[in-house]
């Protein structure tokens, strides 16, 4: 072996390089859509959630047992979430329009009392709205966002069955699809 002019070691060819890049890309994007997949609604959690009692900003109490029997849209938000407050407006157009047909819905807020408070003086709403804070990043874990991202919805039917759920801003369309 000549020791003076040692043969380099080959290089990989672009097209083993392109193809390992693929593989590593197609691994990171399933792992991201894994991670944040809404998970099934656990049917006891989903009972323990009629147990539920939340503060309104008024300072009243409001009782998830009393949304029981009639088709609900929990919608969580924060007043910091730019996608949760472009929906705000079409959430409440559908409420306004659905409620003569029993439809109710809850804006269940993960954020500070005071910003909830602020906002929803600058921007009303017509359906009820409740401070979950901190505790509502918890209940959107327990009922299927593992990610704890906002928005975050679910649709549950008058049997009490989730019928959606959507991690991420709704689109007109999808709200549409619910009556």
């Amino acid at each position: 072996m000549d020791t003076d002019n040692p043969t380099p070691p080959s290089k990989p060819s672009r097209r083993s390089l392109l193809g390992v890049a693929v593989a590593a890309l197609a691994a990171g994007v399933g792992f991201g859509w894994w991670r944040h997949q809404v998970q099934a609604v656990p049917p006891a959690m989903l009972a323990n959630l009629w147990t539920a009692q939340f503060e309104q900003p008024d300072g009243t109490i409001l009782k998830l047992a009393d949304f029981q029997g009639k088709p609900l849209v929990l919608n969580f938000w924060a007043t910091w979430c730019t996608p949760c407050i472009e929906e705000m407006p079409l959430l409440n157009a559908f409420f306004v329009e659905n409620k003569s047909k029993n439809w109710q819905m809850l804006g269940l807020a993960i954020d500070q009392p005071s910003a909830v408070k602020r906002y929803l003086a600058q921007h009303p709403v017509e359906y009820p709205v409740v401070l979950a804070g901190l505790d509502g990043t918890q209940w959107m874990k327990d009922l299927g966002n593992e990610a704890g991202g906002l928005p975050f919805t679910l649709v549950i039917d008058a049997q009490g069955s989730v019928q959606v759920r959507k991690l991420g801003k709704l689109s007109q369309a999808e709200i549409q699809s619910w009556a």
